[in-house]
């Protein structure tokens, strides 16, 4: 969930809209005339630079995550009628801009740009044909939760100088319009019969009164003011000012914020929250499914191939895991086997710290081996953490969060340690290869380390490909001396399975009209996940519909690239180079991806 944790938030939660104080697009100097006398290459580049300058201005909270600190002190603008058509207007000026571009005078670089711009702005402006902006956050990605983070001193907002601690008090009173903006936009949706779905909203409550103190310093905005003892750039008087402000800031502002919000949730949304939980339940809630499907598959797939291809990974990987069951000696049958594995404490964690430094250790080890199928390497590093408490409970089991493009901040692997049953031992190297490298941190990172990508491909991204990647990586493991112990090979066999079921529920919630319970006993039936864990993932899918099924169709479409190219150049094929093919140009669709790969081949005959 790494890199997908800020695309999801941002993309789903706060993208689309801003105003407040930002340069209008219509004022700024990026506007984009397309002319017949300029060069092709130089104009769709241009085209490029503008759309990202200008998306910026429309979204300064994803812009400080970017590195662009000039809007730091800026919030996105309250949902509005006039916001959406802003962004709507966007889409569509730069789609009519790169179509106005001989796409035949293009090469290389240039013309994978200019097909994933113009697949992009496609799509965008498609997804205008449903109100996602009345459901506009919910218990696994929303501004209530990013914010936090971000105010929290240990994300990409800066707490170095005086300035960066006012921008952040002036961002907050964006904030708190915005999040009268989000009660507005989701009584609409009361009215029109598109809100959430009751176990979501129950999830949502407690991550909202966790922020309604009586002390500021219990709240976590205080955090910056706890790092000012160590801060050599304020001097004393500006750190008691600071101090005085901050308190203002959580007590005046914040508390106030997200106690009006709870209240709108408890009193007024949750008697309304449906008993559905599927899209399809929603008007034009098909075509929505399909859409999301669209989306974050890149792949012309149906609901029903997806649902077929689910279950017969689950089948196949049921019978890997009763080989593994048989290696290790344990009499009883599959269902006894995933009881043992659940309820064994040999299998658990002791304490919160140790599940931090198993990992830091098992990075070191996988470091080690990557040279062995890999010849290119993020420069940034990645540190392990625990996810944060007003979090953990509905956050995912583990994450990524990328590091700052200048370096100045590395990468996070998030380990949520609500729950150590949910974190058992034998995960430990399925789960670093996917969240870390080479998986999210290797794939992520590289991207943004790649000189001379347009940034809204530095920058931007693909569940299908980041998901893909990092759930093919975990299949490298035992080419890389992974996975020896049968535990361990066990727990790889977990982690897939749990991205087949995700195949099954997904389309079962919202293309076959499962229920929350018949998606919670399919997984109990075909794992050994935690109850709990169980629980959190169907509850994830009802939240964001299609993200899942990004894991399985991207890994599936990576390996089976690799296996043509290995056919066709047979003992002149090279692993590394094949890697290097498929992270050097960073995220791409998988049909671009495929074609690219093929040329790629063809090159090397």
């Amino acid at each position: 969930m790494k890199k997908t944790f800020l695309a999801l938030v941002l993309s789903g939660a706060i993208i689309g809209c801003n105003s407040q104080t930002a340069d209008s697009p219509s004022t700024t100097q990026s506007q984009t005339q397309v002319s017949e006398s300029q060069n092709p290459k130089q104009l769709a580049q241009q085209v490029f630079q503008s759309y990202f300058e200008e998306s910026m201005a429309l979204s300064p909270v994803y812009a400080t995550f970017v590195g662009m600190n000039e809007y730091n002190d800026k919030f996105n603008a309250p949902i509005s009628e006039a916001s959406l058509a802003q962004n709507l207007a966007l889409e569509q000026k730069y789609l009519d801009n790169i179509n106005a571009i001989d796409e035949s005078q293009l090469s290389g670089q240039d013309l994978l740009s200019y097909q994933i711009f113009k697949r992009d702005r496609e799509l965008a402006i498609k997804g205008y044909d449903f109100p996602s902006h009345l459901i506009p956050l919910n218990q696994m990605y929303g501004i209530h939760n990013m914010y936090a983070t971000l105010g929290s001193g240990q994300s990409a907002q800066p707490f170095n100088t005086y300035l960066d601690y006012q921008n952040f008090i002036s961002r907050t009173d964006g904030f708190a319009a915005y999040m009268d903006s989000v009660i507005v936009a989701m009584r609409e949706g009361m009215e029109q019969g598109v809100v959430l779905p009751r176990p979501i909203v129950d999830k949502i409550l407690p991550q909202l009164s966790v922020h309604v103190v009586k002390d500021a310093k219990d709240s976590v905005f205080y955090g910056p003011v706890t790092m000012l003892d160590d801060n050599s750039e304020l001097t004393d008087e500006q750190k008691q000012q600071v101090t005085e402000q901050y308190r203002t800031m959580i007590m005046d502002v914040l508390v106030p914020t997200y106690d009006k919000f709870y209240q709108f949730i408890e009193s007024e949304y949750l008697p309304k929250a449906r008993e559905s939980v599927g899209l399809s339940a929603l008007p034009n809630g098909k075509a929505w499914y399909e859409y999301q499907i669209e989306t974050n598959t890149t792949l012309p797939l149906t609901a029903n191939e997806l649902h077929d291809f689910g279950q017969q990974e689950v089948a196949r990987i049921l019978e890997e895991m009763n080989k593994v069951k048989a290696q290790v000696g344990f009499n009883g049958d599959l269902p006894a086997f995933f009881t043992f594995l659940q309820e064994d404490e040999q299998f658990y964690w002791d304490n919160e710290q140790d599940v931090i430094d198993a990992y830091m250790a098992v990075k070191d080890d996988i470091n080690q081996r990557l040279p062995k199928l890999f010849e290119v390497f993020p420069k940034a590093d990645y540190e392990v953490r625990a996810v944060e408490a007003f979090r953990a409970a509905s956050s995912a089991g583990a994450s990524y969060q990328s590091p700052a493009p200048d370096g100045s901040r590395p990468g996070i692997f998030y380990i949520n340690t609500h729950n150590l049953k949910a974190q058992p031992k034998f995960i430990l190297e399925t789960l670093s290869i996917h969240e870390a490298s080479p998986g999210h941190h290797f794939q992520i990172t590289i991207q943004q380390e790649v000189k001379d990508l347009p940034m809204f491909r530095k920058f931007g991204g693909y569940t299908v490909f980041s998901e893909g990647w990092a759930l093919y990586a975990e299949s490298l493991g035992k080419e890389l001396g992974l996975f020896t112990d049968p535990y361990q090979w066990y727990g790889r066999l977990s982690d897939e399975q749990l991205r087949a079921m995700r195949l099954v529920v997904d389309t079962g919630l919202h293309a076959f009209g499962w229920t929350r319970e018949q998606a919670i006993d399919f997984m109990a039936k075909n794992s050994s996940l935690a109850m709990s864990d169980i629980e959190a993932e169907v509850e994830r899918y009802i939240a964001i519909p299609g993200q899942a099924l990004a894991y399985k169709t991207g890994q599936r479409a990576i390996r089976d690239m690799r296996n043509k190219a290995q056919q066709q150049l047979g003992d002149d094929f090279d692993v590394r180079k094949f890697h290097t093919q498929v992270l050097i140009d960073g995220a791409l669709p998988m049909p671009i991806l495929e074609e690219k790969i093929m040329a790629w081949v063809e090159t090397q005959k």
